[in-house]
C-alpha cells in the first residue's frame, strides 16, 4: 500500500512532533481511516518531505513523529514560468494538474483579447486559492516537494512585459518549425493562449517582450492539452524526462 503524503503548512524539523488539524486530520481519520502507528509523509513546499508516523488520534487532530528530511529529488531542473490564457469550467484545473505533475514552478493566469469571460473581483481570491488547492493536491500525488505558486490573473501584456527567463517561448501554430536549443537553460517562460489562442497582435507583442514562437505540431490542441505537451517537451530537451 502507498504511504499518503501531506502538505502541511507548518515548520518541519527532523524528529519533532507536529499536530495535524482542520482538513489534513479529517483526511487523515475519515478518509484514510488512518491507525496509531501508520506511516506518512508531510511536506510544507520547502524542497524536502518527511517520513513519519501517527504517535497520537484524537477527534480532530492526529500527531505524527517525524523522522530525517529526505529530498526526494522530484524537482525539474529547468525553472519553468507558465502564462496561460484563463478558460472556463474545470479546464483550467485540469491545466493546473498536469502543468504541476510535470513539474511547472509557477503558473500565471492570463487574460487575453479571445478570453471570452471576466472573474468577478469579489471571487477572485476565492478561485486563486482553489487552483493553488488543485497544485497542492498534484504535488502530493505526485511526490513533488516544492509547490509552485498560482498568481491571480493579469493581463497577457503585461505580463510578457514582466517576465524574466533565460528562454522564452510563445506557442503559435502559424509559426515555422523551430527547435528547443540543445543547452539547457535554468529559467523557461512558456506562454500559451486561452480557447482560440492568441491573436496576431498579442504573438507579435510576446516577440517584441522577446519570445520565440514554437509550434507543436499540424493538429490544434485545446488549451488544457497544450502545456502538457509543451512542458513535456521541455523536460525532455532540459529537464528530467527520459525519451523513449
Amino acid at each position: 500500500m502507498r504511504i499518503p503524503r501531506l502538505f502541511v503548512d507548518q515548520i518541519l524539523d527532523p524528529h519533532s512532533q507536529v499536530e495535524i488539524t482542520g482538513t489534513g486530520a479529517h483526511y487523515l481519520g475519515r478518509v484514510l481511516r488512518a491507525q496509531l502507528g501508520d506511516h506518512i509523509v508531510l511536506f510544507n513546499g520547502g524542497g524536502y518531505e518527511f517520513p513519519g508516523q501517527i504517535v497520537a488520534m484524537g477527534k480532530h487532530s492526529v500527531t505524527v513523529l517525524l523522522s530525517d528530511a529526505i529530498n526526494p529529488a522530484t524537482e525539474s531542473p529547468v525553472k519553468t514560468l507558465l502564462g496561460l490564457g484563463l478558460s472556463k469550467g474545470d479546464r483550467f484545473d485540469w491545466a493546473v494538474q498536469k502543468a504541476t505533475e510535470l513539474g511547472v514552478s509557477a503558473i500565471q493566469p492570463l487574460q487575453s483579447e479571445r478570453v471570452d469571460f471576466a472573474i468577478p473581483a469579489d471571487r477572485i481570491e476565492k478561485r486563486v486559492a482553489h487552483w493553488q488547492q488543485v497544485a497542492i493536491s498534484a504535488c502530493e500525488q505526485s511526490g513533488r516537494v516544492t509547490v509552485p505558486q498560482v498568481s491571480p490573473p493579469c493581463a497577457l501584456l503585461n505580463w510578457v512585459n514582466a517576465v524574466s527567463a533565460d528562454e522564452k517561448w510563445v506557442l503559435d501554430g502559424a509559426a515555422d518549425d523551430q527547435k528547443l536549443p540543445d543547452t539547457a537553460p535554468q529559467t523557461v517562460a512558456l506562454l500559451i493562449g486561452p480557447e482560440g489562442g492568441l491573436t496576431e497582435a498579442e504573438v507579435s507583442s510576446a516577440r517584441a517582450d522577446g519570445f520565440r514562437t514554437l509550434r507543436l505540431g499540424p493538429r490544434v490542441m485545446r488549451t488544457e492539452t497544450a502545456p502538457v505537451v509543451a512542458l513535456t517537451l521541455i523536460n525532455s530537451r532540459w529537464g528530467d524526462v527520459g525519451l523513449f
